[in-house]
């Protein structure tokens, strides 16, 4: 016995190690206690004698001072285990076939000592916990099946066993246990092989669950086995306790809301701080955060005209229009001067002013001549277009045509081909001067245009000419 007594001492001590029971993850279990065994289930027929005075333990029950019984076990799933349970008794209160008492008119089941017979059994357990059915975390109601091989001395004899069970869980894994199996024996020697109850009281303790992280949540629980975190989040962590564990969360770090994704809104506008560039003040999304007064697309904080809408590339503020003609100074090409929306806000030249420069171009372009059937210019030509590009100049914003033209000597063709040529020649040295290309157009019409007869021969040189005009 004083080795049983080591033993219990023992696994107490690893009882009070093991934390956090639940049978499927601490699949071991290990029991320890009394027993006691009584025979009067063998001494009747009747169940109302065998299991009558069941709790008459000083007339039935034999016992020991000692731990007397040992129990190791496994979890095998969907809340049956299956152990092996070995127990030693001293059988001093055998309980014989009933008698009747005439005097008293009762039944009676004398009790005698076979002398002190010493008990050992090993038995086979399967059990199934109600626990789970009932939904408690403290009591554990169960039903066992087996069969062991039981001794009384030297006797040996086998039975097939069934019994019922209750035990209160302490915390997940240090619980207090009585069960009661009923042992029938096949023999009909009951004096030496008798069916029998025995009671067993005791401690159990449950282990072998793994824990990597520490966290309190078994690996076969925990969805983040190698990283310490909370039972809400099954194991994983939530570092900044905001409700969303970090894998779901944007902000691990600091605490925010489910709608932001963990992240917080400081501004309440529904930008996360983290995308938030104006953090304190309440702002659009298309601004990153950042408010916007005047609805221009321009953030306050760039907005050079925070009340006024304007393009951002004017910093917020309206583009002006400094000479009031309608025309913005970005677009007006005299910004200073009323003009039309025609003109990019350049005046218009008058009918009157037009006919005057029209009238000194063509004096001009009277004098404008050419090689013989050729678009090169005579030497004393130069003078004369310098006089003309004076007179563009100081028309920067007006547009101006060249025109060819020549007399009916020669094919259609051949004239049609010359007249273009001398005109695009008179507006190539235009532009080489400075007039821009786009204030400038050159066409050509051959002969079809005169201003004079082509049978005489000043007629004809009148007919071979170049036009500068004013384009309004």
């Amino acid at each position: 016995m004083k080795h049983l007594n080591k033993l219990f001492a023992m696994v107490l001590l690893f009882g009070t190690m093991a934390t956090q029971a639940q049978d499927k993850n601490n699949e071991w279990a290990f029991s320890f206690g009394a027993n006691a065994i009584s025979t009067k289930v063998s001494a009747s027929s009747q169940m109302k004698h065998q299991f009558g005075e069941y709790f008459n333990v000083k007339d039935y029950w034999n016992m020991i001072p000692s731990v007397s019984y040992v129990n190791l076990s496994r979890y095998v799933g969907d809340n049956f285990s299956v152990g092996l349970t070995g127990s030693v008794n001293k059988i001093d209160k055998f309980v014989n076939e009933r008698v009747y008492d005439a005097a008293t008119k009762k039944t009676i089941f004398p009790v005698t000592n076979p002398g002190d017979l010493t008990y050992y059994a090993i038995d086979g357990v399967v059990k199934y916990s109600f626990m789970d059915l009932i939904g408690s975390k403290k009591l554990d109601p169960s039903a066992q099946v087996g069969g062991g091989y039981n001794w009384l001395d030297d006797n040996g004899f086998g039975t097939l066993n069934g019994g019922l069970g209750l035990a209160y869980w302490f915390t997940e894994n240090v619980g207090l246990s009585f069960t009661s199996v009923y042992k029938h024996s096949f023999e009909d020697d009951r004096a030496t092989n008798p069916t029998h109850l025995q009671h067993f009281l005791g401690l159990s303790f449950k282990f072998g669950g793994k824990d990597t992280d520490k966290d309190g949540i078994y690996d076969k629980e925990d969805a983040c086995v190698e990283t310490a975190g909370i039972k809400l989040f099954n194991g994983c962590p939530d570092t900044d306790n905001d409700g969303i564990q970090d894998k779901e969360d944007e902000c691990p770090e600091v605490a925010g809301s489910k709608e932001m994704k963990g992240c917080p809104d400081t501004d309440g506008d529904g930008i996360a701080d983290k995308d938030d560039d104006c953090v304190n003040e309440k702002g659009t999304k298309a601004l990153k955060g950042c408010p916007d007064a005047d609805g221009d697309g321009v953030a306050d904080k760039a907005d050079k005209c925070k009340d006024v809408k304007g393009p951002k590339e004017n910093g917020g503020c309206p583009w002006p229009d400094t000479d009031g003609d309608s025309v913005l100074d970005k677009d007006d090409k005299c910004p200073n001067v009323k003009g039309s929306v025609a003109k990019q806000g350049c005046p218009e030249v008058s009918e009157e002013e037009a006919a005057k420069v029209n009238a000194k171009l063509n004096e001009y372009a009277k004098v404008i001549l050419f090689e013989t059937g050729k678009a090169s210019f005579q030497k004393q030509t130069f003078s004369v277009l310098e006089s003309i590009t004076a007179i563009l100049n100081e028309y920067p914003d007006s547009n101006f045509s060249i025109e060819g033209h020549t007399d009916a000597d020669g094919s259609d063709a051949a004239n049609q081909t010359l007249s273009e040529n001398r005109a695009a020649a008179v507006k190539n040295y235009l532009v080489e001067k400075g007039v821009a290309t786009a204030r400038l157009a050159s066409a050509g019409f051959g002969e079809s245009k005169p201003v004079d007869s082509n049978k005489t021969k000043k007629g004809k040189a009148n007919n071979r000419r170049v036009e500068v005009k004013l384009v309004k």
